[in-house]
């Protein structure tokens, strides 16, 4: 268990706070340092040894309740540093637990002088150990607390029905509450369901008593209101007075007033140091599709007035229905930027820091939203199919961005406690094949001191804090993404296929309710489309209409997914894209539709004239569906990476510097792939990278791969070969020196070692079934000299066991190998480290450390912390949701079970 600490005041009294934020604000601050970026390979060598701070992963830091104690943030700033994280972004939600004097346990409120005082703590603390400091501008998402009225809560168009008999001459007008309005009545032919939308006529009835008067009728009419309401979405996972409406994003005045009730005060809580970054979490502004204006401004922008159109808009029914919802959802897009994107952007900057947001979600951001913040963020490992994270890392490449987050790692492998080191890095090197170069760790919840193993945990999220027990290969694991993101934020990225986003055709099909870009682009955009690029040999960036605009499109292919609507203006730019060389493989249609309705037919005829001239070209083709683009790409595109098998499971990325071309390629599946590689770079020397190391082995440019399940490595094409490159050794047929699977002995905190004749797992002895930690195998063995001469000598822990179906975890992913090693280990041979054993291939380069005559390896294995909570009964929330509300759920308890722990084997001393 964690040392227990004594509580340590947040602040001695309201007025010492209170002058310290004076004295803080004294100094101004400078602007974020810049990342570690070059355009040279000299340059990047500098660094690949030990990767610059900047490029080293970040953790989401929950703070429950809050409750926090100065002693423990300062030992868990301590922990992360230790680690090999760069930095942590707090993020204050929900209580964990009720107030216990006893246990150090209390809940203050959001924004509170305590609260305040334990982030400049942290600040202060995180950024004298030389690290990163972000801020969420919120406790809990979307934005929202108890400082939003329901007037400036998130918004909606609701409609209501109401039948009028033949003959009456009123109905009952809706209920309008608080923060509504009614906007528009409708009536016509037709009765509940069978209402045609079309023939409804708009009115203004006179009003009287709470009834409408209309003119009766002979035969029965259905009564159409629309009424400006409010979502009433609630602010998730809260911490405690932070609970409240979700704002409106579509609304200025909304996001003013939560900038100077929240993010002001949190701004002052960090004096003279403003952190690196001030975050907003996804936009699930879930059914917003309205802000009060709304109507106004979409007369300014579209040039007519929408109110006739409401039924269009709920119904689809109709000739003009897409138009006007194409129009609709667009008039939201522009809010959102102009009126949320921009305004803390602006904020943030002013404030001497930046903005970094997850641009995706409702309201309907789109991927050119991201030009509009200083620092894009991406989520969802999905890389064979459309992806979040490809908006974030498209719009980084295209508006310069150079450093491209990611969340990473939410929901992975549940329940919390079961994820290992190889499912981070199956998630990660996914991110990576993406464009991400930063990876934000979800997450770390803080622990109170004196809490039982393992701590807590995030209700839908992994464990990588120092309460893991195989937190002893963290550095390790930490070292490779760090390696990896510093390498992919070098030089430009060479993508050399670009998707066009149809946004235009989206937004013509969104409905009341769903208002998303990011929800319905994989309609167009679909799984098949994204791996027949990618299994043509290269990788993709995505476009939209207001990026060609805004700066063209570079790519020597762009494909166009099921174009309908276009604006004359994209398409112009188009002809230009390809009268200069560029080519176009348009999937299904040509584009012959306005984007939006006014003027709808005369500008159709100019796409549709446009769009002829464009395909009359011998640069662009078009094929009938989405099985056929990789032919396509491959009859205009030679291929970046050419594999001799079908290897779908590798992929790669590949960055151009002005004297390199580096490229990330990585093992995606569970079962080890040879294959001879072909590669576009023309550079005539080649060497490997190490990704754990750095160091650099002479390659050839035509390498064979052996890959071994999720294996990932670096090839560098160079201009002349590297000064820095070692000779590659010499491989001889790998030959077993020595079977070591039996005979070992093993300790346990706090116990005899005792002998273990086979190996098997901890799970097997009653004893330590439901043990969580570390244990040491020791085994001595003798070695001759003529055993040790002129070979490379490896410790091989076995290959792994692969499994043949996804287990049932409801939500994220996990790496399908089970390690021979559970989880993960370091080993000693004769008193010094040789390495850590965390990822295929399980094998530790031992050459140096052995000596002729008696050798003694020792293997410090580290499993699960989820094995002592099964052990556990599970936490009985009850009298914190009557004190609190039901604010989270723990997610997937019915899997907490024991998993296989410790060597399982077989393990060997291989000579190659």
């Amino acid at each position: 268990m964690s040392k227990r600490h004594p509580r340590a005041p947040f602040a001695a009294s309201s007025v010492a706070y209170a002058t310290a934020l004076f004295c803080a604000n004294l100094h101004a601050a400078s602007p974020p340092p810049a990342p570690v970026i070059a355009d040279s390979f000299a340059e990047v060598a500098s660094h690949l040894a030990s990767p610059p701070d900047d490029a080293k992963p970040m953790m989401r830091w929950w703070w429950f309740g809050p409750s926090v104690v100065q002693a423990e943030l300062e030992r868990e700033i301590k922990a992360m540093k230790a680690g090999g994280f760069g930095g942590f972004e707090i993020q204050p939600v929900y209580p964990m637990e009720l107030d216990d004097a006893a246990r150090g346990i209390h809940n203050v409120p959001y924004l509170s002088p305590e609260f305040l005082d334990a982030v400049g703590f942290a600040n202060r603390t995180g950024r004298a150990k030389g690290m990163r400091v972000d801020m969420t501008l919120a406790s809990g998402w979307p934005y929202g607390g108890p400082h939003v009225g329901v007037g400036e809560a998130a918004s909606r168009l609701r409609m209501v029905t109401s039948e009028l008999p033949a003959g009456a001459a009123s109905v009952a007008l809706p209920s309008v509450m608080s923060g509504e309005k009614l906007v528009a009545t409708f009536v016509g032919a037709g009765s509940g369901k069978g209402t045609d939308a079309t023939r409804l006529q708009l009115i203004e009835p006179a009003v009287a008593n709470g009834r409408a008067a209309i003119a009766p009728a002979q035969e029965a009419r259905t009564v159409v209101f629309y009424v400006a309401s409010r979502t009433g979405q609630q602010v998730k996972r809260p911490a405690l007075g932070a609970e409240g409406f979700v704002l409106d994003h579509l609304s200025r005045k909304a996001i003013d007033h939560h900038l100077k009730v929240v993010a002001e005060p949190l701004m002052k809580a960090f004096g003279d140091q403003p952190p690196y970054a001030v975050f907003s979490d996804s936009l699930e502004v879930y059914n917003t599709d309205w802000t009060d204006d709304f109507l106004d401004e979409f007369r300014k922008r579209r040039g007519y007035d929408l109110t006739p159109y409401l039924p269009a808009i709920f119904s689809g029914q109709g000739p003009d229905a897409a138009g006007a919802r194409h129009d609709w959802a667009l008039t939201q897009t522009e809010l959102v930027n102009e009126r949320y994107l921009t305004p803390v952007n602006d904020w943030a900057r002013a404030h001497d820091t930046q903005f970094r947001s997850q641009t995706y979600g409702e309201p309907a951001v789109s991927m050119s939203s991201n030009r509009l913040v200083a620092l894009p963020e991406g989520e969802g490992p999905q890389f064979r199919e459309f992806s979040f994270t490809r908006l974030a890392t498209s719009a980084g490449h295209l508006y310069n961005r150079p450093v491209i987050s990611a969340e990473t790692w939410t929901w992975l492998h549940s329940p919390a406690f079961a994820a290992t080191p190889l499912d981070m890095k199956a998630e990660a090197d996914r991110m990576l094949l993406q464009g991400v170069n930063l990876f934000i760790g979800h997450g770390w919840p803080y622990t109170p001191p004196g809490t039982a193993q393992p701590g807590y945990s995030f209700y839908a999220a992994a464990v990588f804090n120092d309460h893991n027990p195989w937190w002893n290969v963290m550095p390790q694991v930490t070292g490779y993404l760090a390696r990896m993101s510093y390498l992919m934020r070098q030089g430009q990225p060479a993508n050399q296929v670009a998707v066009l986003l149809p946004n235009d055709d989206v937004y013509a099909a969104l409905v009341p309710g769903k208002v998303s870009l990011s929800a319905e682009m994989h309609k167009h955009v679909t799984p098949e489309l994204t791996a027949q690029i990618l299994d043509a040999g290269h990788n993709l960036d995505y476009v939209d209409a207001e990026s060609i605009l805004a700066v063209g499109v570079h790519h020597p292919l762009l494909v166009l997914p099921h174009v309908t609507r276009l604006s004359p203006a994209v398409l112009a730019r188009l002809q230009d894209y390809v009268r200069g060389g560029g080519r176009i493989v348009a999937v299904g249609t040509k584009p012959s539709l306005a984007p939006g309705l006014q003027d709808a037919k005369r500008v159709s005829s100019q796409v549709a004239a446009a769009s002829n001239a464009l395909f009359a070209s011998k640069n662009v083709r078009l094929v009938v569906d989405d099985a056929a683009v990789g032919a396509a790409v491959k009859a205009v595109l030679a291929p970046d990476m050419l594999l001799s098998n079908d290897a779908s499971e590798v992929g790669f990325v590949r960055r151009r510097l002005k004297d390199a071309d580096i490229y990330f390629v990585a093992n995606t599946s569970n079962h080890p792939v040879k294959a001879g590689a072909r590669f576009g770079s023309k550079r005539p020397a080649a060497a490997w990278l190490d990704p754990d190391s750095g160091k650099l082995t002479r390659a050839s440019t035509t390498p064979e791969l052996d890959l071994a399940p999720y294996e990932s490595r670096v090839l560098v094409f160079t201009d002349a070969p590297l000064a820095g490159a070692a000779e590659a050794p010499p491989r001889n047929a790998p030959a077993v020196l020595a079977d070591l699977r039996q005979d070992w002995r093993v300790a346990f905190p706090g116990a005899q070692p005792r002998a273990m004749k086979t190996l098997q797992s901890w799970t097997e002895d009653e004893a330590t079934r439901y043990f969580s930690g570390k244990a040491v195998y020791t085994k001595d063995i003798r070695l001759d000299a003529a055993q040790l001469q002129g070979r490379r000598l490896v410790l091989d822990f076995g290959p792994g066991t692969p499994l043949a179906t996804t287990p049932k975890v409801p939500a994220g992913m996990r790496a399908m190998l089970d390690s021979p090693v559970r989880e993960a280990a370091q080993v000693i041979v004769n008193g010094k480290p040789a390495g850590a054993i965390w990822r295929p291939p399980y094998t530790v380069d031992v050459t140096p450390l052995l000596v002729a005559g008696s050798n003694r390896i020792e293997v410090r294995v580290a499993n699960l912390g989820l094995n002592v909570r099964a052990g556990q009964a599970l936490p009985d929330y009850r009298l914190l949701n009557v004190r609190y509300g039901e604010r989270f759920k723990p997610q997937d308890t019915e899997l907490v079970k024991p998993t296989p722990s410790g060597m399982l084997g077989p393990v060997r001393l291989m000579a190659e």
